[in-house]
């Protein structure tokens, strides 16, 4: 069923990222707002066209929400994945949102590559789902 791919699994995880970055961060949700579009500048994850404010953000991570552009989730992650509190997704929608964004935040030679490079705390938790998405970024879609 489509609605149980890989591909369906990140659309429906990435407001959970969001929500996670929402929720961690510290700070009001306007000023995480502010971080998340600028250090997608900063890092080249993504080129905001404009910053975004706290209730944009929140929308964002509300599943009936509006759904999070790409690079609000790949900057969520790069973040998420540095916090010394050591998050981690709490589904399995949400798990393929973060290894979805883990690849096509950097350059893996291979799945092994990526796996490493995962933080420890994470390995394990992203493990298929870092599988899975490796498997959709070799096959090429197109998104």
């Amino acid at each position: 069923m489509p609605q149980d791919g890989f591909y369906a699994k990140v659309r429906r995880g990435l407001p959970a990222l969001v929500a996670q970055w929402l929720t961690l961060g510290q700070g009001d949700a306007d000023r995480l707002a502010l971080l998340l579009a600028e250090t997608a500048r900063v890092t080249r994850i993504g080129l905001p066209e404009r910053t975004p404010d706290g209730d944009t953000l929140a929308d964002w991570s509300r599943p009936e929400g509006e759904e999070p552009p790409l690079w609000a989730a790949r900057t969520a992650t790069f973040l998420l994945v540095q916090m010394p509190a050591r998050p981690l997704p709490a589904s399995d929608d949400e798990a393929c949102a973060w290894a979805y964004c883990w690849l096509r935040n950097r350059d893996f030679e291979d799945l092994a590559a990526a796996e490493q490079a995962l933080p420890e705390h994470l390995r394990e938790p992203l493990a298929a789902a870092l599988r899975a998405a490796w498997t959709d970024l070799k096959g090429l879609r197109l998104v």
